[in-house]
């Protein structure tokens, strides 16, 4: 499957935001998806996972209250909303996907199997 993250740029801080991830090649039937995030000069890091049966959305403690992650399965699609964003928010957010994740492994970069290319979000007045 490939993956392609928009709707990044640059917004002040208290803004909020809407990622959009669309999938091709295969249907998101079965796949956990998430987000990561990677700021300049550090580790990817988790930010929010759900699983194909849109139920019990995962989120990392940073972005809990603030992200809601959600997936269109209609038209393959994931998004995260990011609401009160502050300028720690500041890095270039990737979705990925896996069919065979299992949930203590949701936070592992490496546990996913397709990655999108990355869309940039920067948070600064």
């Amino acid at each position: 499957v490939q993956l392609q993250a928009s709707g990044g740029g640059l917004v002040q801080p208290g803004a909020s935001r809407r990622l959009s991830c669309a999938a091709s090649g295969r249907t998101f039937s079965g796949y956990t998806l998430g987000w990561f995030r990677q700021a300049t000069g550090k580790g990817r890091e988790f930010v929010a996972a759900l699983k194909w049966t849109n139920s019990n959305p995962f989120y990392a403690d940073s972005v809990k209250g603030r992200f809601t992650i959600s997936r269109d399965n209609a038209k393959s699609t994931l998004y995260l909303q990011m609401n009160s964003l502050q300028p720690e928010d500041t890095a270039v957010y990737y979705c990925t996907a896996s069919r065979t994740i299992i949930h203590s492994n949701l936070m592992i970069p490496t546990a996913y199997d397709y990655w999108g290319q990355g869309t940039q979000v920067t948070v600064s007045s």
